[in-house]
């Protein structure tokens, strides 16, 4: 997973809605990749809707699908399935993400993995 974000995020990545407690855009992206490399198995992201913008933006909506087998934001592994939904807009200069704002539904994913 670290190779994900070395390939696809520039290392001076802006991030808009950085992870708190994380030093830059790219750590904060290590940081989330990292929680669901280690706390989930079955993994599949499937990207609903995406759209190319003239400015060089990509909006992206996607859904992720995945079964809580490890600690995770915080959770114990609870052995459910899960299905999140989010949205990024990203800025892709040289075929790497320089800038992003995403969102994350995360309430989603902790109703569906404490309850």
């Amino acid at each position: 997973m670290a190779a994900i974000a070395r390939t696809r995020f520039a290392p001076d990545l802006i991030d808009h809605n950085p992870v708190p407690g994380t030093s830059s855009g790219i750590v904060g992206m290590r940081f989330l990749i990292g929680e669901v490399r280690d706390g989930f198995t079955g993994t599949r992201h499937e990207i609903v809707f995406q759209e190319e913008l003239p400015s060089g933006w990509v909006v992206n909506h996607w859904r992720m699908t995945a079964v809580h087998t490890g600690d995770a934001f915080g959770i114990p592994a609870s052995q459910r399935p899960v299905s999140l939904t989010g949205t990024d807009i990203v800025r892709v200069i040289d075929g790497r993400i320089t800038e992003i704002y995403h969102v994350e539904e995360l309430l989603q994913m902790r109703l569906q993995l404490t309850t």
